[in-house]
């Protein structure tokens, strides 16, 4: 995995005739992301989940950039079924794909269950991420120099990979799950960089930092206060995105693949992030339970 000791700040990077696909771009950071991509000259694809703010956002990526027809893919990241549906929608309609960024995150109070038996965290968080990526895989291939950029957290600290608690099942909390779904998105990272290497796809997550954003509102009680009382003192959609637009368009990241960033930077995930033998389990576990061939 590599690290170029030249990265700085460079976010201007054009993106005229690329496509970029992401979820949760229709607020928060991933707005913004998309947003600044789609000036850059980018054509956006968006899975939403939401119909009506799917067409808001439409709206906006056609403002900011009229020159391309942006697209929308309506689905459930929680639903194995949903991003399988949308996986091969997005491929049969995008034959080359520059950028995935999987953005999109939730925290749910009470652990709850999805029709295909997952802890609905662990399904949004984690499973929708490989899913989708798998499923674009020739897509991200035909562009010679794609980019997958995971969104991940600092909640990763003190998680650990657990194969016989993978889905939070003993004393879950919705911190707790979520903080555990985020050390999954740089394990996931790790190892598809390292099953990916030679392909020309880089695989690359980051920390956002804190971000005032709607993350935690719907998820009721006690946490959804807290969430609230948390973004008193987070940095703005502007800021947090700000690493994902780099990394989706900086040249200087070109190349670099398998590593997690803070600010624009590389830095170092917990030792628990860097376990490759954890992350290849993982990774193993949750082709199983998603019914695709490891």
């Amino acid at each position: 995995m590599n690290a170029s000791p030249t990265m700085g700040k460079d976010r201007q990077g054009s993106m005229v005739g690329k496509t970029v696909v992401m979820t949760g771009a229709t607020s928060g950071l991933g707005a913004v992301a998309a947003e600044t991509l789609a000036r850059r000259g980018a054509k956006v694809v968006v899975v939403a989940r939401d119909a009506a703010r799917g067409a808001r956002t439409m709206a906006r990526l056609t403002a900011a950039n009229p020159n391309v027809t942006h697209r929308l893919h309506l689905g459930d990241l929680s639903r194995l079924t949903d991003m399988k549906r949308v996986g091969a929608e997005i491929a049969e309609a995008e034959p080359i794909v520059h950028v995935l960024a999987n953005n999109a995150g939730a925290m749910f109070k009470a652990r709850q269950i999805t029709e295909d038996g997952l802890e609905r965290t662990f399904a949004t968080n984690h499973m929708a991420y490989l899913v989708l990526t798998l499923g674009l895989k020739a897509s991200l291939e035909a562009a010679g120099g794609a980019r997958v950029v995971n969104t991940a957290s600092a909640a990763h600290r003190g998680q650990r990979f657990n194969p016989a608690d993978m889905q939070s099942l003993k004393n879950y909390s919705g911190p707790f799950a979520y903080g555990r779904s985020k050390l999954y998105n740089i394990l996931f990272t790790r190892e598809l960089a390292r099953r990916w290497a030679g392909t020309g796809v880089t695989v690359n997550c980051f920390h956002p930092g804190v971000v005032a954003t709607r993350f935690g509102d719907d998820s009721g009680g006690w946490l959804a206060l807290l969430a609230r009382a948390v973004k008193t003192f987070a940095i703005t959609p502007e800021q947090g995105a700000q690493t994902l637009i780099y990394l989706a368009a900086s040249r200087k990241v070109a190349g670099i693949t398998g590593e997690y960033f803070d600010r624009c930077a590389v830095i170092e995930a917990r030792p628990s992030a860097r376990d490759d033998a954890a992350a290849a389990a993982l990774f193993t576990a949750s082709m199983k339970l998603a019914g695709l061939p490891d």
